[in-house]
């Protein structure tokens, strides 16, 4: 059976020079980077080297990126903190974000009675930033979490303007960024973003393994306590073979970023043209199909399919080997309707199916074709 993987913005598969350099770290450099011996010592080295590494890529100093399991404990890093700690008393969100930040902010309004706002969100996808403006300089001490690409439909936020409103309104500002770290350029010198969530498994990297940004000085206290790793900031022995391999991933990643963005690009707009073409009465969800207002990474198409026909759409492709899906990976298993698209579509559009079909380097536009002549035959079934 032909396999075709296009669940990318779920996780992607992991680099070959990615996986050959973490095997030998796991062979050669096995010392805790606590130990002050020779062992130790080297891991310890690696560690450093590694976050030098990747705070070059942001512009930023090394000791502001705090290596955590992923972007779920990097959001609640900052947002736990920044309640618990640093006097917020309202976090400004929408109803689009990532349940890593959802959840969080509804359990702290539940532990703490913090005041939990949400931002407007336009029909296609967009945050209405006169409305975030508006809550801003109506809030008191305020934390904005916002993502940078939403994961479901693709939009993309202007983290600049977001960022030099918070600025205006003395109000911190935390941004998921998992699905754009190593895939667009986040300048974090020019960009007045006081947190930063980051997963290696979104670009070619291991799970496991991600960091949070940390501006300097934030006052910024841990979620994890024990030893005095990561400089007080997330106790516990640090993965350095995840670590490493994160490296890679991102140096990779950051070394090919054009060559890759136009390929995946290609891939993206190709794919939107045969949907458009074999494919009358499908519609895009968000601003997917907007090359301006989207990543390039994925998109999110609604199908001409009746509501009856609708469940057995995601098996039949699962069945002609075709890996995609129908929100966050995160809610797998789960019958409920994405919190995303019910934010943002009428009743009418939730009844038929949405999928996700997500992009990597390692996808062709055969395999396109092949999905294309599958949903064909469903549609037309």
């Amino acid at each position: 059976m032909k396999q075709v993987y296009l669940d990318n913005a779920a996780t992607t598969a992991i680099r070959p020079e990615v996986i050959e350099r973490m095997t030998q770290v796991l062979k050669d450099s096995y010392g805790n980077a606590s130990s002050t011996h020779s062992f130790g010592r080297s891991s310890k080295a690696l560690l450093e080297q590694c976050r030098k590494n990747i705070a070059s890529y942001f512009n930023v100093n090394a000791s502001e990126i705090v290596f955590t399991s992923g972007g779920t404990e990097a959001d609640n890093l900052a947002l736990r903190s920044a309640v618990r700690d640093l006097g917020v008393t309202e976090i400004i969100t929408s109803k689009i974000e990532h349940h890593a930040v959802l959840h969080t902010a509804e359990q702290l309004q539940k532990e703490y009675n913090v005041n939990l706002k949400f931002v407007d969100v336009a029909k296609c996808g967009s945050i209405d930033y006169i409305h975030l403006e508006q809550l801003l300089a109506s809030s008191k001490k305020a934390v904005v979490s916002l993502m940078h690409i939403n994961n479901e439909v693709g939009n993309i936020l202007d983290i600049e303007r977001v960022a030099q409103l918070c600025k205006t309104y003395n109000a911190l500002f935390h941004t998921d960024t998992v699905q754009s770290v190593g895939h667009y350029d986040i300048d974090l010198k020019n960009i007045p973003i006081d947190f930063l969530a980051a997963s290696a498994h979104k670009f070619h990297g291991p799970k496991g393994v991600g960091f949070c940004f940390v501006r300097k000085e934030s006052g910024l206290k841990p979620l994890i306590f024990g030893g005095e790793q990561e400089r007080g900031f997330r106790a516990g022995t640090e993965s350095i073979h995840n670590i490493v391999g994160m490296d890679e991933a991102l140096r990779i990643s950051y070394a090919n970023l054009e060559a890759d963005k136009t390929y995946v690009s290609d891939l993206k707009a190709y794919f939107l043209d045969q949907i458009k073409a074999h494919l009358p009465g499908a519609s895009f969800n968000g601003s997917c199909d907007n090359s301006e207002k989207s990543t390039y990474t994925l998109v999110n198409v609604c199908l001409p399919i009746a509501p009856e026909k609708a469940p057995m759409l995601q098996f039949q492709l699962d069945l002609k080997g075709i890996a995609c899906s129908k929100g966050s990976a995160c809610q797998s298993g789960s019958n409920q309707q994405s919190h995303v698209l019910s934010a943002i579509l009428d009743v009418e559009k939730l009844k038929q199916p949405s999928v996700r079909f997500s992009f990597s380097i390692y996808n062709t536009k055969e395999e396109l074709d092949y999905v294309i002549s599958v949903l064909k035959e469903f549609v037309n079934s």
